[in-house]
């Protein structure tokens, strides 16, 4: 079947430089894919790129990153919308859907200092720094002595402040320090029994309308199925136990063969609890999506048995 290829197709985008490197590689996949469609970026501030001196969780964590990307979906300013998965809410506005899921980069987080080589030399009160609940309460478990301080702002302005001195040390996602050339920053990542990574994380999604049969036929090539797959699994479980991008959840699914296993963790911000639980499933080719998303809920409803519900909600209410 031939695609009818649009002459244009625009990428609505953050303006962040990490947000920008990420709408420039789909621009030049879908430029490689199609030469003659020229590609343009709308580049946009969102209400979580206004709002820097208050952490996310207390100012909502659902659609901080993406809200304004959607709007011009709709108004069809932008024909696809470019997002750190992470970032994206687990039940998608009526009218868009995710067309392509690409293939995940590094899903870990990174440990960056000027003082020390790894978190573990980390001394009694040092101070950390990072904009994440999942990671806070799962430091906060294994190393209870620190003290763990918000940092907001774009993955350069996290640097300086580090640079400054505000902080010993600061976490931030692996993928992107290593998609904007900055590896050497890196002092190690993160294992992840010490710190299970957030939903989707390292995996990049395009968003477009979900009635718009040609662009959804241009992105198909960029799909990646093991990075789907696992992350439907971990969009499930997120989404059964209700909760947003900026919550202390963590989900991290692989593919080894035909076996999809989710690992799964709710905490305490304290890190006083940390509820965990691991499952996995055949998958047959039949319903694949439909056994990941199945799994999700499965791992979901072991943590909500475990308790996770009652820690969520005082996180909610906090």
């Amino acid at each position: 079947m031939t695609i009818s290829t649009p002459d244009t197709l625009t990428i609505a985008t953050r303006q962040s430089p990490l947000a920008l490197w990420q709408a420039n590689f789909v621009k030049d996949i879908l430029e490689k894919l199609y030469p003659t469609m020229k590609v343009k970026l709308l580049e946009m501030v969102t209400k979580g790129d206004k709002i820097l001196d208050t952490p996310l969780a207390k100012i909502g964590g659902k659609g901080l990153f993406v809200k304004e990307l959607e709007n011009a979906l709709y108004e069809k300013r932008a024909d696809i919308a470019v997002h750190s998965l992470k970032d994206v809410p687990m039940v998608l506005p009526e009218g868009l859907t995710l067309g392509a899921y690409l293939e995940r980069h590094a899903p870990t987080d990174a440990f960056v200092s000027n003082k020390y080589l790894h978190l573990d030399e980390m001394p009694a009160e040092a101070i950390l720094g990072t904009s994440s609940l999942r990671r806070e309460c799962q430091i906060a478990h294994a190393k209870d002595n620190l003290v763990i301080k918000s940092l907001r702002g774009n993955v350069g302005t996290r640097l300086s402040k580090l640079d400054n001195g505000e902080y010993d040390a600061i976490i931030l996602a692996t993928s992107g320090l290593q998609r904007l050339g900055l590896d050497a920053r890196i002092r190690h990542e993160l294992d992840d029994e010490l710190s299970l990574p957030a939903v989707g994380q390292g995996a990049l999604a395009i968003e477009c309308r979900d009635d718009d049969e040609i662009i959804l036929s241009l992105l198909a090539p960029l799909n990646h199925t093991q990075t789907r797959l696992c992350v439907i699994a971990e969009r499930a479980m997120n989404r059964t136990l209700e909760g947003g991008c900026q919550v202390p959840i963590a989900g991290f699914a692989t593919l080894n063969g035909n076996t999809l296993t989710l690992c799964g963790r709710v905490g305490s911000i304290d890190g006083k609890t940390l509820l965990k639980t691991t499952q996995s499933t055949t998958l047959t080719h039949d319903d694949d999506e439909g056994l990941a998303q199945i799994l999700g809920i499965q791992v979901a409803n072991d943590l909500l048995s475990q308790g996770a519900d009652k820690i969520l909600k005082e996180v909610y209410h906090t």
